[in-house]
C-alpha cells in the first residue's frame, strides 16, 4: 500500500509540476504587473522584438468558452503566427501546419483532446463564448479542426486548443489587447538582463509588465498550489516510517522463531557473515516482492485515472525517477528493517541457541 501511495504520489506531484523541467530558459514569460489575468496592449510586440538580445517574440490570449457542457473543459488559447515555432516540443504535420495557417477558423487540438472526444480532422468545433462574444453580440464560435499536435516529451500537456489571435479580434472587440508575452532570447546567460530591461521599458505605462524565464513562471504557478514536493515527502515519510516498523519487527519475529536452525547452519560451518547475508537477503526479497507488487499497481493505477483526471490534471504519469525512487526505497527498506535481526543472528552462540530449543 505505501509503494502504490508513492506511486500516485508521484503522478500527483508531476502533474502539478508539469513543465518544469521542459520549460526553456531561452524563453521568458511577460505579463502584466498587477495580475496575470490583466491584459496587455498588442502594440507592445514591436517594441519587445526591437530590444537587443530577443530573437522572436509571440503571443498569446486565453479565451475560456464551453464545449457541449461546462463540464467539458480544456485550456484554449488564441495565439499569434510564431507561437508554435517557439515551442519545438509540439509536433505539428507539416501538411496540417499549412491548412491551419490557410485556414482563418483554423484551430489545432492535442491529440489527447482529440481522443477523448471522437474529433476528426475537418470537423467543425462549436464553443459558446464565456468572456469573449463577437461583436454581433452571438456568443457561439465555431471552430475548424484542421491540425493535431503529439509531443515526444510525456511533460507536454496535448489536451490544448489553439486557434488564431486574428480570428478572435475580427470577431470580438479585443481593444487590441492580448493576454500574455513570449519572448525568445538569443543568450539563455542574459535572459534575467533582458527581463529587466523589457520592464524597463515599459515601467510608469498604463500596463506595466513583469517578465521572468518561463521556467521560473511555472514554478510560482505550481507553488500558488502549495509546495506539493514537501506535503508528498511528509506524508511518505509517516507511510514508510510505519511500513518500516511492520517490517523490521516481521523479519525479527521470523529470526527468532528460527534461532535453532540458524544455530545449526553455524555449526555445519557457516560463516557469521554468510548468516547476516542470508538474513539481509531474505528481509530485502520480502521487500522486494511487496513494494515491487505495490509499485506495478501503483503504476497500473495511475494509468486508470489518467483518463478520467485529463480534465483537471492534463499530465497525470507516473515519472521514471519515481520508479527509480521506489527501487532505492524498496532496497533501503529491506536492508534498514533486516539490519538488526540480521546483527543479532550473526552474533548468535551456537551453544546458547540449540540450549533454548
Amino acid at each position: 500500500v505505501a509503494f502504490i501511495l508513492l506511486a500516485v504520489l508521484g503522478a500527483v506531484n508531476a502533474a502539478f509540476t508539469a513543465g518544469v523541467d521542459l520549460s526553456g530558459n531561452d524563453r521568458l514569460m511577460m505579463l502584466h504587473k498587477v495580475s496575470m489575468i490583466q491584459l496587455l496592449p498588442q502594440a507592445y510586440g514591436a517594441r519587445i522584438a526591437q530590444t537587443p538580445g530577443v530573437s522572436d517574440v509571440a503571443h498569446a490570449t486565453w479565451f475560456g468558452g464551453i464545449y457541449q457542457d461546462p463540464k467539458n473543459f480544456f485550456a484554449k488559447f488564441a495565439i499569434d503566427e510564431p507561437y508554435l515555432d517557439l515551442y519545438p516540443e509540439v509536433l505539428v504535420p507539416e501538411d496540417q501546419l499549412e491548412a491551419y495557417r490557410a485556414t482563418r477558423t483554423g484551430a489545432i487540438a492535442g491529440v489527447d483532446l482529440v481522443k477523448k472526444y471522437g474529433w476528426k480532422i475537418g470537423d467543425k468545433i462549436p464553443v459558446q463564448g464565456d468572456i469573449w462574444r463577437k461583436k454581433d453580440g452571438s456568443s457561439t464560435w465555431e471552430f475548424d479542426l484542421v491540425g493535431v499536435y503529439d509531443s515526444d516529451e510525456k511533460a507536454v500537456d496535448k489536451t490544448g486548443f489553439y486557434f488564431h489571435y486574428d480570428y478572435l479580434e475580427e470577431a470580438a472587440n479585443t481593444g487590441g489587447m492580448v493576454g500574455w508575452y513570449i519572448v525568445q532570447v538569443e543568450d539563455p546567460e542574459a535572459a534575467p538582463q533582458i527581463a529587466e530591461a523589457l520592464d524597463s521599458k515599459f515601467a510608469n505605462s498604463p500596463a506595466e509588465t513583469k517578465t521572468s524565464t518561463e521556467k521560473a513562471f511555472v514554478q510560482d504557478f505550481a507553488k500558488q498550489i502549495g509546495n506539493t514536493g514537501a506535503m508528498i515527502q511528509a506524508v511518505l515519510a509517516v507511510a514508510f516510517g510505519i511500513v518500516l516498523l511492520i517490517t523490521g519487527t516481521t523479519i525479527a519475529y521470523s529470526v527468532r522463531e528460527r534461532t535453532n536452525e540458524l544455530a545449526v547452519l553455524k555449526a555445519m560451518g557457516f560463516s557469521d557473515r554468510l548468516v547476516l547475508f542470508l538474513v539481509l537477503a531474505e528481509a530485502v526479497f520480502i521487500a522486494g516482492v511487496g513494494g515491487g507488487l505495490g509499485l506495478l499497481s501503483g503504476a497500473l493505477l495511475v494509468q486508470a485515472l489518467a483518463p478520467a483526471l485529463s480534465g483537471y490534471l492534463p499530465v497525470f504519469y507516473l515519472p521514471p525517477e519515481s520508479l527509480a525512487w521506489g527501487g532505492a526505497f524498496v532496497l533501503l527498506l529491506g536492508l534498514l528493517a533486516g539490519a538488526l535481526p540480521a546483527f543479532q543472528a550473526m552474533r548468535l552462540q551456537v551453544a546458547d541457541a540449540l540450549r533454548r530449543v
